[in-house]
């Protein structure tokens, strides 16, 4: 069993930043085999567009694993509807982008993949283009029949999410027993196995400012998180809180913590963007395969330009080469 992951990459949206940051990270060897699903001809306009040089290698599963070469990129070929200049998007592409998608998703479920980065779309374009699409974690989500949750994470911070895109007032109602426990078991588990931790310790947000000020300020402290918490620490997790989370993001505090468990997106990642936007990645946990994202959009202003930074991307490809090789490490010594 080879230990250099294959990596698929779908750059997303033709039109924006995406097919820039393949032709960029193609420029430098790395130690995982990058497979990029996307249209050969499109990459090729674009990188002639960039003034920089790009080998296409046809993908072949049943070929050795063999880490990047400069200069190089692997392609698993896929054919756009409409040929596109950078920064016009085109709904006759909405298709393709899904196929793309598709293709990289059970690549990873039938073992042809190790791992999926994947590149950012815009969400308007393809429900312009009359499919429904609310974001690609629950697309994956669907694809693989999960209940997938949302992690952000740098090197030296995970902050995990209780509830993801949905309004304010709405949050209250959906922290409930049944969901943080399998949102917490699900944390718990892939930070043990996707990441090699063997004993996590994650600090929870309370939901309320002060985690409810004794129930002055809320009492879903009291009644929902506190004994939930309980009762998985006497299963041996390591749980801290619920903490106040004004507090909780303190150096001290995280100095100690493998992730934290936010109630609600912007309570925990405004602190993780603002710690190293450009460098952070999006991580969606409970799916049967390993998938990271960029943190950042389409960029179509600076599509074709030259100027579309590879921070976010660099991250996710390492980060993605991390958790597969453990992987497949746990997986050796099962069979060992």
């Amino acid at each position: 069993m080879s230990t250099i992951p294959r990596l698929a990459f779908t750059p997303g949206e033709p039109a924006g930043i995406g097919p820039d940051l393949a032709i960029k990270i193609a420029q430098q060897p790395h130690p995982a085999q990058i497979i990029a699903i996307a249209d050969p001809e499109m990459l090729q306009q674009r990188a002639a567009q960039l003034a920089l040089p790009l080998t296409l290698v046809p993908f072949n599963a049943e070929r050795a694993n063999q880490p990047q070469s400069a200069g190089e990129l692997h392609i698993l070929p896929i054919k756009m509807a409409q040929q596109i200049q950078p920064g016009q998007a085109s709904t006759a592409n909405a298709p393709y982008l899904l196929e793309t998608l598709r293709q990289a998703t059970e690549g990873c479920q039938y073992g042809k993949f190790d791992a999926l980065v994947t590149g950012p779309v815009h969400k308007a374009t393809i429900n312009q283009a009359g499919i429904h699409f609310t974001g690609h974690t629950e697309y994956l989500a669907n694809l693989c029949q999960a209940e997938p949750v949302m992690m952000l994470a740098l090197p030296e911070l995970r902050v995990a999410l209780a509830t993801t895109h949905m309004p304010l007032a709405e949050v209250a109602s959906h922290i409930t027993s049944p969901s943080l426990e399998r949102i917490i078991r699900t944390l718990q588990h892939e930070l043990t196995t996707r990441f090699g931790i063997a004993h996590p310790r994650t600090l929870v947000c309370g939901l309320n400012p002060h985690a409810g000020e004794d129930g002055h300020l809320g009492r879903e402290e009291i009644e929902i998180i506190s004994p939930l918490l309980d009762r998985l620490r006497k299963e041996g997790m390591e749980l801290v809180g619920p903490l106040p989370a004004d507090t909780l993001f303190t150096e001290k505090s995280l100095q100690q913590a493998d992730a934290v468990l936010a109630m609600y997106h912007d309570q925990g990642l405004p602190v993780l963007k603002h710690r190293g936007f450009g460098r952070a990645v999006n991580i969606t946990l409970g799916l049967p395969i390993i998938r990271i994202s960029v943190d950042h959009g389409t960029a179509f202003e600076l599509a074709g330009t030259g100027q579309a930074n590879t921070g976010s991307l660099e991250s996710a490809l390492t980060m993605a080469t991390k958790m597969a090789i453990n992987t497949l490490l746990s997986k050796k010594e099962d069979i060992n």
